[in-house]
């Protein structure tokens, strides 16, 4: 079985974090690849940024496709892309933050969101309504770091304080890493709070993997049908982006 895991972004550092964060949680007999896009943002914070890199990540679906992977993780916390990417790929195609908040979803009665910055919390609430979890989120916090800032040693401290103050206003019982820059932190930080700590990295994994072995993937007789690809890839050959 072949995985590709996408980071969005066009970040070298952020890309291997997340390969080895995935290949980690993989099964026997299974290749992850991580990879990211030639061009598009260095870091996703806003609306601007995710719609930049929704056709990079399209660019790597349809690599992907002709290389013969079995599936996807989309590992941006806005899942950009993740719609359209489901029409282009035969297999499953999972995003870090659906799959990261449904697996919170069974772990108690309600779970609460660290992420980057204060500026992502609405697309982050937007996301638990588009899931049908939002009655269980019942807290998204910022610890106000830029994405790219969350490799530098002090970031580490930063989260681990906002999942303290979120388990403390809201009463959660997990928290969700509202990142992929984050996903290297989950373990450690489940063990100084008590709680499951999810990352979306390695749970998008194992839940495309899942999927594959039970043979299941997206529904293409309606709205998920394949588009035709050729005009797929000659508009994004034409698209102006660096």
């Amino acid at each position: 079985m072949m995985l590709k895991v996408i980071n969005p972004n066009t970040t070298a550092s952020m890309t291997a974090k997340i390969g080895a964060c995935a290949r980690a949680v993989a099964g026997p007999g299974v290749t992850v690849h991580a990879t990211s896009p030639s061009r598009g943002p260095a870091a996703i914070e806003s609306h601007a940024d995710a719609a930049l890199a929704v056709p990079g990540v399209l660019e790597e679906i349809a690599t992907g496709e002709t290389a013969g992977y079995d599936g996807y993780v989309i590992a941006c916390f806005g899942d950009p892309g993740l719609q359209a990417a489901r029409e282009l790929a035969r297999g499953p195609v999972v995003g870090i933050a659906e799959a990261a908040m449904r697996t919170a979803s069974y772990l108690g009665r309600g779970f609460s969101v660290v992420t980057t910055l204060s500026r992502t919390v609405g697309q982050a609430r937007d996301l638990t309504h588009q899931y049908g979890v939002a009655a269980s989120c019942l807290g998204i916090h910022a610890c106000e770091i830029p994405v790219l800032g969350l490799e530098t040693p002090q970031a580490r401290t930063s989260i681990l304080q906002a999942c303290k103050e979120a388990l403390a206003n809201d009463g959660s019982d997990a928290i969700v890493l509202g990142c992929a820059g984050m996903a290297d932190l989950c373990h450690e930080l489940s063990t100084e709070l008590g709680v499951s700590v999810i990352d979306g990295v390695t749970a998008a994994t194992v839940t495309v993997e899942t999927l594959i072995r039970l043979s299941l993937t997206t529904g293409k007789l309606g709205e998920f049908a394949f588009p035709d690809r050729d005009r797929v890839e000659a508009l994004l050959a034409e698209t102006p982006l660096k």
